[in-house]
């Protein structure tokens, strides 16, 4: 591996872009500094912001566009007539070997649709999936697809397991991540076809994976199981769904402290307490959903996130590149694929 990280950005990508990109790079170098970064975009918004980060301009190569894509754009639209759009073109990038990952806060569904048809997926992975690290009570864990795949079958969910135990392994640094399918109940009779299926492969299977069985929605946030599995259209109400209670408690929270007097003083004395909560549901902490699965690394931001959020999503790219994800995960999808062969010797007698 080089002794440095190449980083391509969608510098056009999201709803403050490239001021946000910019500075979020910006944050970024500091916990990454043998970080180099790749920015696609237009070079006349772009100068005069690098030239507020000396630093940051000094470790970086802007390739100047003035495309792209739009978040109105429908994905087969975006890569037709994308191809010299500021998105198309950092992802280009991955693929070429100009840089060791991507990130963009631009069009998920278009984001998803060019880097699958530019960069393919790893073999032995039918579709990629979109996941992301959620905060739990006992410390981090990964949940996937977020999205990308509404409707899956038992292969496709084996395959998210795969990937996100490689994930929790590799870049959280857990020695032995435990796996979950997430279902209505945690006997083995519930749940649909797809998903008791892939219960039964994952159980059979000689990989060395810690697979607990099913979990429900109220386990997610538990920490009782590392990685969490399930299909894009479950995930991504489970998603909103949180992001939606941790708006809703924060809102309740400051309501109350302001209520009165005795309130005000409350918080006073509870204050650092509190410091110490907002900062581990701060979402900006765990921006940074990762396309799993393609034969390159690719890490969305969230379209609205700040300076900070994108700085985040930056992290966990260099991060999966440090630690050698692409490569991990290779290794495990060819051992899955010998446990699942049939033995042909047997089946000659």
């Amino acid at each position: 591996m080089s002794d440095h990280v190449v980083i391509a950005l969608d510098a056009m990508g999201g709803d403050r872009a490239p001021k946000v990109v910019v500075e979020g790079a910006a944050i970024a170098r500091k916990s990454i500094p043998n970080a180099r970064f790749l920015m696609f975009g237009d070079e006349a918004k772009l100068a005069p912001l690098l030239a507020e980060h000396a630093a940051l301009a000094g470790v970086t190569t802007v390739r100047h566009t003035e495309k792209q894509i739009r978040n109105e754009d429908k994905p087969s639209a975006a890569i037709k007539s994308g191809r010299e759009s500021s998105m198309r073109l950092a992802i280009d990038a991955v693929r070429d070997g100009e840089a060791d990952c991507v990130v963009s806060a631009g069009n998920t569904g278009a984001l998803m649709a060019i880097a699958k048809f530019v960069l393919k997926t790893l073999p032995g992975i039918d579709r990629p999936a979109i996941a992301s690290v959620f905060p739990t009570i006992s410390g981090e864990s990964v949940m996937l697809d977020l999205g990308a795949n509404v409707q899956c079958d038992a292969n496709n969910l084996v395959q998210f397991a795969v990937m996100g135990e490689v994930f929790a392994r590799t870049v959280l640094g857990l020695k032995q991540p435990t796996i979950g399918l997430l279902n209505i109940g945690v006997e083995d009779l519930k749940g649909n076809e797809e998903v008791r299926e892939a219960a039964g492969i994952l159980r059979g299977s000689d990989l060395p994976i810690a697979f607990k069985g099913f979990v429900e929605g109220d386990d997610i946030a538990s920490g009782k199981v590392d990685v969490i599995v399930t299909d894009g259209f479950t995930g991504n109400v489970a998603l909103k769904t949180a992001e939606g209670t941790v708006h809703f408690c924060t809102s309740l929270l400051k309501r109350a402290f302001a209520s009165s007097l005795i309130s005000r003083l409350g918080y006073l004395l509870a204050r650092r307490a509190i410091s110490q909560l907002r900062s581990t549901m701060d979402p900006r902490r765990y921006n940074g959903a990762m396309l799993l699965g393609l034969n390159g690394i690719v890490v969305k931001s969230h379209g609205g996130a700040d300076s900070v959020g994108f700085a985040s999503a930056v992290e966990v790219a260099a991060d999966m590149v440090v630690h050698g994800f692409q490569s991990k995960i290779s290794d495990d999808f060819e051992r899955l694929k010998g446990t699942q062969e049939p033995d042909r010797s047997a089946a000659a007698l």
